[in-house]
């Protein structure tokens, strides 16, 4: 009965390589194939790594701490995602660009997406990470002369129209026969227009 002594070597050997960044990639993994972060019990993660529940805390200290990781894992693609994008754009271009990497990483993380979007408290690497995105978003907007308190309420709609638009699209919202891409394209060239109009008219 049992596995054979093969296998128990190979599970044993593989616990041992075992770190935390391997077993919160497991989780990420785990949380955008249920489309939910909620969904990545320490049960279900221990059961994927074939360990026991208890080895887990050899690299995580619970489920809150694990929740925190994912954040960040889902914080750092998000902003490597749009970086990339973003590389030598400039303005309106760059603002389509970041809006199109957005949306993608919605769609391509469905778990991690939800982990990235609250405001984390100042500090720690989530609170790192959060600044970098909102800086990155200042930039773009600073290049088209929208800054200081302007560039909050900016990027605060940006992200507002960017994120219900996703979210509707994920939750199957749009069913009706025509182009979700042009409808995408609407919403956000309708936002672009006003928001530049209103820089150049400052």
């Amino acid at each position: 009965t049992g596995r054979s002594p093969k296998r128990r070597r190979w599970s044993m050997a593989k616990r041992r390589r075992l770190t935390r960044r391997l077993v919160v990639e497991q989780a990420a993994a785990l949380a955008d194939a249920a489309a939910d972060p909620a969904a990545v019990s320490l049960a279900a993660l221990a059961a994927a790594l074939e360990i026991r529940v208890p080895s887990l805390y050899n690299h995580i200290d619970g489920q809150a701490d694990l929740l925190q990781a994912l954040a960040v894992v889902g914080l750092e693609q998000l902003l490597a995602d749009l970086r990339a994008a973003v590389d030598g754009r400039v303005g309106r271009e760059a603002l389509w660009a970041a809006a199109a990497a957005y949306r993608r990483f919605a769609h391509t993380h469905p778990g991690l997406y939800p982990l990235t979007l609250q405001a984390p408290a100042a500090g720690g690497e989530p609170g790192r990470l959060s600044a970098e995105l909102v800086q990155l978003l200042r930039l773009i907007l600073a290049s088209v002369g929208i800054q200081g308190e302007a560039a909050i309420h900016a990027i605060r709609a940006f992200r507002a129209l960017v994120h219900g638009f996703v979210s509707l699209e994920i939750a199957g919202g749009f069913d009706l026969p025509a182009s979700r891409e042009e409808s995408f394209h609407l919403l956000l060239g309708t936002y672009l227009d006003g928001l530049l109009q209103t820089s150049v008219g400052r």
